[in-house]
């Protein structure tokens, strides 16, 4: 069982760590939650399964001078390669251990599907299928329909770093040109369809800032400039054009370094598709520099480096 060899994996580096993320069972059947370890016994507590959706390497930057065993998923890793082409963490402090994932459930698609009804249990098949237990019977449904969108274009399922793998690598059956398709078929809508689709969703937007609260690449929280007062850049005021500001700003600072782990919009009680801002820019980048965030350690993001002619920019007559 793939819980009883992570256990395994993570006792054989304990004793070399000063704290072990993992995951462990929630308040309800339906949650998993991130586990701090620092004592042996607690490793017992440790789950695996498609609940287990939170990006745990969110902590390492907070954590940074303690020795840490992490357990990483795919999309998870590539948060990890960023970080060390930052200088956010220092890898020789960090013990990755990475396990293969065919993905997580999304609890606000599996919630819709059970109609809201209170979950008394929850077991997964060898084959995607999921069993739910409510109040009023089981109700069998496919992983597949009930995963969050980035598991449909994530093309990284076997962590890209580790120190430790925790079952077989699995090899991403998504062509690189599928994984942005539905990027490219919104581009093909008119500039007013956009501005309207965006206007719709972010008129919903309550401030709340989970999207960048949950963000493990959003590192300037305390000083960040949709909460600074000096300088003043935007409001407290909950109107659109301030809203737009604020999602404008958390998506361009995340230029050339989301790597689409889907945490912000997990974290989105509205429901907007907050992801889809930082996806397009990935495609610009991937189109212009040949640059995917998160992938090569040794690689630099483009907008940290400066180059006076870039080949496949072609500059405006002046």
């Amino acid at each position: 069982m793939i819980s009883q060899r992570l256990r395994e994996a993570i006792a054989g580096v304990f004793s070399e760590v000063d704290v072990a993320l993992a995951y462990q069972q929630g308040f309800d059947k339906l949650h998993a939650t991130p586990c701090f370890m620092t004592m042996p016994e607690e490793i017992n507590k440790l789950i695996w399964n498609p609940l287990c959706v939170h990006n745990l390497t969110s902590y390492l930057p907070s954590l940074k001078k303690k020795k840490v065993a992490v357990v990483v998923k795919g999309c998870d890793s590539r948060t990890i390669v960023q970080f060390m082409q930052e200088g956010l963490i220092n890898r020789e402090n960090v013990v990755i251990i990475g396990i293969p994932c065919n993905g997580v459930i999304s609890v606000n698609k599996v919630l819709h599907e059970t109609n809201h009804e209170p979950i008394e249990d929850i077991t997964f098949g060898e084959n995607g299928e999921i069993t739910v237990k409510t109040l009023k019977g089981e109700k069998t449904l496919l992983l597949s329909d009930v995963c969050p969108d980035k598991c449909k274009t994530c093309q990284y399922p076997t962590p890209i770093v580790y120190d430790r793998l925790v079952g077989d690598p699995i090899t991403s059956d998504k062509s690189p040109d599928s994984v942005y398709a539905d990027i490219k078929e919104f581009e093909n809508k008119t500039l007013e369809e956009r501005l309207q689709y965006w206007e719709q969703e972010f008129d919903r937007c309550i401030r709340c800032y989970a999207c960048r609260n949950a963000c493990p690449m959003c590192i300037c929280q305390d000083s960040c400039i949709a909460e600074t007062r000096d300088p003043h850049w935007i409001s407290q005021r909950a109107t659109l054009s301030e809203k737009f500001m604020f999602h404008m700003i958390h998506a361009l600072h995340l230029a050339g370094r989301c790597v689409e782990c889907g945490e912000c919009e997990r974290a989105c009680p509205m429901g907007i598709p907050v992801n889809k801002l930082k996806r397009k820019i990935n495609l610009d980048m991937k189109e212009l520099f040949g640059y995917e965030p998160g992938i090569d350690p040794e690689d630099k993001p483009p907008l940290y480096t400066f180059k006076v002619d870039e080949v496949t920019i072609k500059e405006h007559k002046i």
